[in-house]
């Protein structure tokens, strides 16, 4: 088995994905670092803007807010998340987030352990108006978030 190498991946190198609304930036993952046991990235939304109720059957989501003011529905339930708070979705969970503020907002995500196969990470439970027709943009390796 090769080991991977530490890799530097910076925001500008990455394709947006507008797909769920937001722009998520996928940065580390098995596609980008060769990582194996889960995947890190970015979501940046605009203010009025969200990202659409989905879940992930095998990945818990580990979320931290740099800055913006979001809502965010845990199976249906809104919860306010504010800049330096973090939060842990349980594998399984529906969620969905909105910016309520006035600025963009900037969420850091992981998730892991990875799905057995990239289609299988992620389930969308609402349709989302996008931009981008499905297939396009970064999905963390097949794995989305």
């Amino acid at each position: 088995m090769i080991q991977p190498r530490p890799r530097i991946v910076d925001l500008s190198e990455v394709e947006p994905n507008t797909r769920r609304g937001g722009d998520l930036r996928a940065m580390l993952t098995p596609a980008t670092v060769g990582s194996t046991s889960g995947f890190m990235g970015v979501a940046l939304v605009q203010p009025g803007d969200r990202i659409g109720e989905h879940y992930h059957p095998y990945s818990e989501e580990f979320v931290y807010v740099v800055c913006g003011h979001l809502e965010v529905d845990l199976d249906g339930e809104p919860h306010v998340l504010r800049p330096e708070q973090g939060l842990m979705i349980p594998i399984g969970m529906r969620h969905r987030f909105r910016n309520v503020g006035n600025v963009e907002a900037r969420i850091v995500f992981h998730l892991g352990p990875l799905a057995p196969r990239p289609q299988l990470g992620h389930v969308d439970t609402e349709e989302t108006p996008a931009a981008e027709p499905a297939g396009a943009g970064a999905d963390g390796g097949g794995v989305r978030s």
